[in-house]
């Protein structure tokens, strides 16, 4: 069997044009607690800003189960507030984690943050981000304006898990493993 053929033994059409189908996974709902696991951190940059990238998946409530969340500490923000935040979600969740990253004399590397950080389990309440304006600062209808979930609060996961699956509102429908690929765009 080639390649290019199909289950069914035909061909590939090469016709130039198709279509995955499907559509945007709508966000989970905003102040929804979930359990969840770092799967990557790391160092980032976009457009000159630098932040520390940490990927989420959740684990639960089954509902949203192995969807996965992006989020960008900004502990170079240059708004001082916003950078002393940052630093602090970077120490709950490094306290979550086991204190390690902490301990670490001046900046992490990327070795530092995967180590210390990846496949620790926590309790996170999810948020949801909306873009209301392009790269150029005009103005989107709300119709065509992308969404995502950030991550609002981190807590240890004991005990949480329970509450997580009791307390989240019950999706639409299950959805497919979400990968929100908007994140660089996120104003947090």
């Amino acid at each position: 069997m080639s390649f290019w053929n199909l289950n069914d033994g035909s061909s590939v059409e090469k016709t130039g044009a198709f279509e995955m189908g499907g559509g945007d996974i709508e966000p989970i709902p905003g102040n929804t607690g979930c359990i969840g696991a770092i799967e990557e951190a790391k160092w980032d940059e976009y457009q000159g800003d630098r932040f520390i990238s940490l990927k989420w998946r959740v684990m639960k409530p089954d509902d949203y189960a192995k969807r996965v969340i992006f989020q960008k500490v900004r502990v170079f923000s240059p708004a001082p507030e916003k950078a002393d935040k940052a630093k602090r979600m970077l120490a709950a969740v490094d306290a979550n984690a086991g204190g390690k990253l902490t301990k670490v004399q001046g900046e992490p590397s990327d070795m530092d943050l995967m180590s210390a950080l990846v496949g620790k389990v926590m309790a996170i309440k999810v948020q949801v981000w909306e873009l209301d304006k392009d790269d150029n600062g005009q103005v989107i209808p709300k119709d065509e304006r992308k969404r995502g979930n950030w991550v609002s609060a981190v807590s240890p996961a004991k005990g949480a898990a329970a509450k997580a699956a009791k307390e989240a509102p019950k999706a639409k429908e299950p959805a497919p493993e979400e990968v929100d690929n908007f994140d660089d765009d996120v104003p947090f």
